[in-house]
């Protein structure tokens, strides 16, 4: 069994909100932040980690990224400003 996690990615300048899952996630932030994935997050320059959870279960980080997905964006923001008030990059802790 592994980890898995449910995040949530922003631009420079935090004005688009991308939420997603990954088993891996370290590699999943270089991925994004070479530009190695294609579509919204490519197209909306989506780079800088500011939340996420980690969960030994797969059907659990399933169901936390729906419920988080189905959210509005303010609580989304809620969420991340919880955890991480300065939205600073949390990919350099990892």
């Amino acid at each position: 069994m592994g980890s898995f996690y449910v995040y949530i990615m922003t631009n420079k300048r935090n004005t688009v909100l991308y939420t997603g899952i990954r088993n891996h996630l370290i590699k999943r932030m270089w991925e994004h932040r070479e530009s190695r994935t294609h579509g919204f997050t490519e197209r909306y320059r989506i780079k800088k980690l500011v939340y996420y959870e980690i969960f030994e279960d797969s059907i659990a980080a399933i169901t936390r990224e729906k419920q988080i997905k189905a959210g509005s964006r303010e609580k989304k923001i809620q969420l991340i400003v919880s955890a991480n008030p300065t939205w600073r990059d949390l990919y350099e802790n990892l």
